[in-house]
């Protein structure tokens, strides 16, 4: 028998089957967003392995931030995940923002990223 969804997981099931259709081969950001954290990753779908990761737990990031969990915070992560994306060799990627709005510190991190560097 089937598991019927929550709300949160429904959000995160059409994000993703969205993104699997537009990917083209292109490996994802993914974004996830907790009250006190914030953590991105580059994943390459086809052989299941992240090539990039950044979150504000890191000890750099813990002693240069005031806090885990505003948009400054995001936009440091942003801009270290497309930098670590980049020395991989990852230009393009396509954005997932997982069950979360677009807007405050995800899109911060995604302004961030584009910044940096890649191309979504």
């Amino acid at each position: 028998m089937a598991k019927k969804l929550e709300g949160t997981d429904r959000r995160r099931a059409r994000v993703r089957r969205s993104i699997k259709a537009a990917a083209n081969g292109r490996v994802r950001l993914s974004v996830f967003r907790s009250s006190k954290q914030i953590y991105a990753q580059v994943i390459d779908d086809t052989k299941g392995v992240t090539l990039a990761a950044a979150s504000t737990l890191e000890k750099d990031m813990r002693s240069e931030l005031k806090t885990g969990a505003d948009v400054a915070a995001a936009k440091a992560v942003g801009k270290l995940v497309a930098e670590r994306a980049m020395a991989a060799g990852v230009t393009k990627v396509v954005f997932d923002r997982g069950s979360y709005m677009f807007h405050g510190r995800v899109k911060a991190l995604a302004d961030a990223a584009r910044e940096s560097g890649l191309d979504f």
